[in-house]
């Protein structure tokens, strides 16, 4: 299945995708697939897989501090397509979240043939953007991957306008102003932020989905964001469930109740 295909057929059915974030590696390279593994199974539409990096601007403490201990325990980007190798044999929609200089030091057209070969759909590429990526789509493109980039609050209607014409997959709606994390409400910039987006999409003509990442950490929450956007996108509530559970078991048992939380809440909208 593709990511159009998951966006399509969550549409069918009325309701939003939910689409769930662990960084490979964590807590190990074999935990992050279990988990990542549960969260099919218990209602994720799409997967993403953060390839951990060092300088990580985007992303708040929770996301830091997991894939730091990811980097500490000598995960490596061929680690990363094993990961995405065994969720993608679930038939899930898997792709890799990344910053642009480890795709840049491992060799874009290497990386796209590599994760074409383990079964990816593409890229999600929080700080690049298309008019300073034309090798990446022309690779992209090359290996039939999704692009995903990334509009903002402070996006002009004429850079959501290039950005939605640029990607593959869905359009990934940041709709929080700083660093990523979960949050105990949501941001009254989400709504606007995808009805302009929309609107572009729309003129386009290319009915490509708009994904949220608002920092939703449950399924309350995830209905609110679900009954605007098509996707509703969690990764730092999925990765303190493993941060705050020591043992495996534990750590599975949350993640699955989560997103069986999450899986209702944006079947509520």
């Amino acid at each position: 299945m593709t990511v159009s295909t998951a966006f399509e057929k969550a549409r069918a059915d009325e309701r939003a995708a939910l689409v769930g974030y662990l960084p490979a590696g964590f807590p190990s390279v074999d935990g992050a697939i279990d988990g990542l593994r549960a969260m099919v199974d218990a209602g994720c539409d799409v997967i993403e897989i953060g390839l951990p990096y060092s300088d990580p601007v985007m992303d708040g403490p929770t996301i830091q501090a997991a894939a730091q201990r990811a980097l500490d325990g000598g995960v490596r980007t061929r680690d990363v397509l094993r990961t995405v190798e065994a969720v993608a044999a679930t038939g899930t929609p898997t792709l890799v979240m990344t910053y642009w200089n480890p795709i840049e030091r491992y060799g874009v057209e290497r990386f796209a043939a590599d994760l074409a070969s383990a079964g990816g759909s593409g890229l999600i590429t929080p700080d690049l953007t298309p008019d300073s990526a034309p090798g990446w789509i022309a690779a992209a493109d090359e290996h039939d991957l999704d692009r995903v980039f990334l509009v903002a609050p402070s996006s002009t209607d004429e850079r959501i306008a290039m950005t939605t014409a640029a990607c593959r997959g869905f359009v990934y709606a940041a709709a929080v102003m700083g660093v990523t994390g979960a949050r105990a409400t949501s941001s009254d910039l989400a709504g606007p932020l995808v009805a302009r987006t929309k609107a572009a999409v729309e003129s386009q003509g290319s009915g490509l989905p708009v994904g949220v990442g608002i920092g939703v950490s449950n399924g309350a929450q995830a209905a609110e964001v679900a009954s605007y956007a098509d996707g509703v996108i969690v990764g730092s509530a999925f990765v303190r469930c493993l941060l705050d559970h020591d043992d495996a078991t534990d750590a599975l048992r949350a993640l699955t109740t989560l997103t069986e939380d999450l899986a209702q809440g944006v079947r509520r909208a």
